[in-house]
């Protein structure tokens, strides 16, 4: 199989979780680039950067047209998470791959615990700033060292801690994550000049139209069937890499 039908198959199931479940799709990207397209682990999460950036855009735009996105709230959990992504992401690219893959991995087997865990949410206006401003920084320190978007921990904040409702929160984790990848991207500028864009390319446009497919999905499955089956495909990702680190 060549690399670009690869790289169209792979991004079309990120893109398809990233709009069923707000988030966690693009923890599948960096894998996906590493073992399937070949790209070494910092370039791979600078790749998925670019591609989380561009799904998220996309999605966000659509969550837009259906009033999901709570403009202010997000504004002000994204603004805390700018300055940790950019620094996170100027950092990033100066570790070895063994740690970047052990962290990644680390990271997936989080999302996976974190979707099978119901999330509380706590009844509306009860925001907690110091909580907030924190939860906001650790995920764009998140988005910007691994090139993940950060959904999976950003949908149950914005619950959990902002009091949105679900659908609200989906929607305004992708305001979010392409805030953070953005910060993240301005910091690796001038790393990618040797990125290849024949397979980011590709595999962008596969997970935009996944994306629009992935909401059209998520309307027809429940949100806890989707979560528990994603899941699963985490935890078996991350328990490769480990093993792949390891040995």
């Amino acid at each position: 199989m060549t690399a670009l039908v690869l790289a169209v198959i792979a991004g079309a199931v990120v893109g398809l979780a990233l709009g069923a479940l707000g988030g966690g799709g693009s923890v599948l990207a960096v894998p996906a680039l590493i073992y399937l397209l070949g790209l070494t682990p910092a370039a791979a999460t600078s790749a998925a950067l670019i591609i989380v950036t561009a799904t998220s855009a996309t999605a966000l735009y659509a969550h837009t047209r259906e009033g999901n996105v709570a403009w202010k709230t997000g504004a002000l959990f994204a603004a805390a998470g700018i300055a940790p992504a950019f620094l996170a992401g100027a950092v990033a690219g100066r570790l070895s791959a063994a740690v970047l893959t052990a962290a990644f991995a680390a990271v997936a087997a989080l999302a996976a615990v974190r979707m099978l865990r119901p999330s509380a949410s706590e009844p509306p206006g009860r925001v907690r700033p110091g909580k907030a401003a924190g939860a906001g920084a650790g995920l764009g320190a998140v988005t910007g060292f691994l090139g993940v978007g950060g959904g999976f921990l950003a949908v149950p904040a914005l619950v959990s801690v902002l009091g949105l409702r679900m659908r609200q929160a989906v929607g305004t984790s992708l305001l979010v994550i392409t805030v953070n990848s953005l910060a993240a991207l301005t910091a690796r500028t001038g790393a990618g000049g040797g990125l290849p864009w024949e397979i980011i390319g590709p595999f962008t446009g596969a997970a935009i139209l996944g994306a629009w497919d992935g909401k059209r999905l998520a309307a027809k499955i429940s949100g806890t069937t989707l979560q528990k089956a994603f899941a699963g495909v985490l935890l078996a990702v991350a328990t490769f890499m480990l093993v792949d680190v390891v040995v």
